[in-house]
């Protein structure tokens, strides 16, 4: 078998940006493999590339220090940021983690797999909260195939509750494994934090580096309620995507199983719809099929289907989104169609304290991609208000 992994030794030469877990580096290349790469793939020696360092893994590279770096999605040109990755500090390995409890592995048989406490295990301070909770009593919970819906749909919750006179919700974000694996790597949950957009993040399945780790997406919805004292969760994959132009081929499809948990469990769950109307392929343009597959053929749980009102220059992409989703509410569908109207939702989505880009596109360039998160937002605020007010949930 060859190898599957483009490795390169090479020394740390500036260091750049910091967030919260992860450490931006400028390093050069000093050797790889002994052939060379095909030509669409060079990253021969001299070669300066950025790299990025997750600290709890491997430790707090400095400049001068030699880096173990793999490189495989950068050198393909794939969508990760446009960063190596540092996999060891050879020369200067960390100390071993303090003794503490903890005995849940993620990113399990890697090399780089991590052991941590989960929220739900039997050495966590939450286990007995957690033991035999399964109810979430109605919590909303906004289920979007993208991670950049998250800031949008926060927004969204945000603005609700501003114009219904109601405190700003708490909310949580429950980031599942379909994406980056590391929270770490998502500059945008360490602005929502820094800006108390989020009162947490729950890294459920393989991912990690969340404020609370959980097993299942069943957990972490069950963490963010009982644990973070969430009145609305977020769920969405980590950053990244994967598609492979199949109906079946992407991670989001994930979106219509997170649906049927919250369903089990007593929530509310609110499906965010993916729609563009700059997206070049058409299988995204309007509604995305990647929603009209995982919330009309996997969610079994019915759930509120948001679907947003565009006014104005989008009138003619709000009719087309509109019969895209027909087919996921009643008769034909199981779910309930929801109206909810984009209007003053632009000047919420600019608030964000975090930058808005989904698929290279910012807000100017695919408006309606924000709005429909938005919309999904509002809902979530108005089914929050309901609960507040003591409304029975309906199931």
């Amino acid at each position: 078998m060859t190898c599957v992994i483009v490795w390169r030794d090479a020394v740390v030469r500036a260091k750049g940006r910091s967030w919260d877990g992860a450490q931006e580096l400028s390093v050069e290349v000093l050797g790889g493999r002994e052939h060379p790469l095909p030509a669409d793939r060079p990253l021969p020696p001299g070669t300066v590339i950025r790299a990025l360092a997750y600290v709890a893994l491997v430790g707090e590279p400095e400049v001068g220090d030699r880096v173990s770096v793999t490189a495989s999605a950068l050198a393909r040109g794939l969508g990760t940021g446009g960063y190596a990755l540092v996999a060891a500090l050879p020369d200067r390995l960390p100390a071993d983690p303090a003794p503490g409890p903890g005995h849940i592995v993620k990113a399990r048989y890697t090399p780089l797999q991590a052991m941590l406490l989960g929220v739900d295990e039997q050495e966590s301070p939450w286990h007995e909260v957690l033991r035999d909770a399964d109810d979430l009593a109605g919590l909303p919970v906004v289920v979007a195939d993208l991670h950049s819906a998250v800031p949008a749909v926060i927004a969204g919750v945000r603005r609700r509750a501003a114009d219904l006179g109601r405190s700003t919700p708490r909310v949580a974000y429950v980031m599942t494994d379909g994406g980056a694996l590391p929270a770490w790597f998502s500059r945008m949950i360490a602005g929502l934090r820094a800006a108390d957009w989020i009162a947490g993040v729950v890294t459920v399945g393989q991912a990690f580096g969340g404020d609370l780790e959980a097993v299942t997406v069943h957990t972490g919805l069950l963490a963010a309620r009982l644990v973070l004292g969430a009145d609305v969760a977020v769920v969405a994959q980590g950053p990244g995507n994967l598609g492979t132009g199949t109906r079946w081929g992407f991670s989001g499809v994930a979106a219509g199983d997170a649906l049927n948990a919250v369903g089990t469990l007593g929530g509310r769950g609110v499906a965010a719809l993916r729609v563009s109307g700059a997206d070049p392929r058409e299988r995204h343009l309007g509604v995305s099929h990647h929603s009209l597959t995982a919330y009309g053929r996997v969610a079994l749980a019915a759930s509120d289907v948001v679907v947003p009102v565009f006014g104005g220059d989008l009138a003619d992409l709000g009719a087309l989104v509109r019969a895209q989703a027909a087919p996921l509410g009643a008769p034909q569908g199981r779910h309930r169609l929801v109206d909810v109207d984009t209007d003053g939702l632009l000047e919420a989505l600019a608030t964000s304290p975090v930058p808005l880009s989904t698929m290279g596109r910012g807000l100017a360039q695919d408006p309606a991609a924000f709005l429909a998160s938005a919309a999904a937002g509002v809902h979530a605020a108005d089914l929050a208000a309901d609960v507040s007010a003591g409304a029975a949930p309906e199931r």
